[in-house]
C-alpha cells in the first residue's frame, strides 16, 4: 500500500511526458507509486508555461520543460498534490 497517498497500490512506475524547450530538474520527496507520479505530474502540468513533465519515481527527480514558470509556481503545484519539493536545479 502506498503510504504517501493511501491509494492502495504498491507499484513502482515511472511516468513521462515528452516535451521540448528548456528544462528544470526538481527533487520531490514522498512519492512511492504510480498514483503519486500522476498526481504530481497533473498539478505541475497545470502551471502556465509548462510544456511537459517527466518523473523518475526511484530518485524523485522531476524534469519540467517549457518556459515562463517559476520555481515557486512548481513548489506550489507539488504542495497542492500533497508532496514536498526537496531541491532545484537546472
Amino acid at each position: 500500500m502506498c503510504t504517501a497517498c493511501a491509494c492502495g497500490t504498491g507499484e513502482s512506475t515511472t511516468a513521462a511526458t515528452v516535451a521540448e524547450g528548456d528544462a528544470s530538474v526538481y527533487t520531490v520527496s514522498g512519492m512511492t507509486c504510480g498514483h503519486c507520479v500522476s498526481s504530481v505530474s497533473a498539478e505541475i502540468g497545470k502551471v502556465g508555461g509548462v510544456a511537459g513533465v517527466s518523473v523518475d519515481l526511484p530518485t524523485g527527480a522531476v524534469t519540467v520543460s517549457g518556459a515562463g514558470f517559476s520555481d515557486e509556481e512548481i513548489r506550489a503545484a507539488v504542495e497542492r498534490a500533497g508532496y514536498r519539493l526537496a531541491g532545484t536545479g537546472a
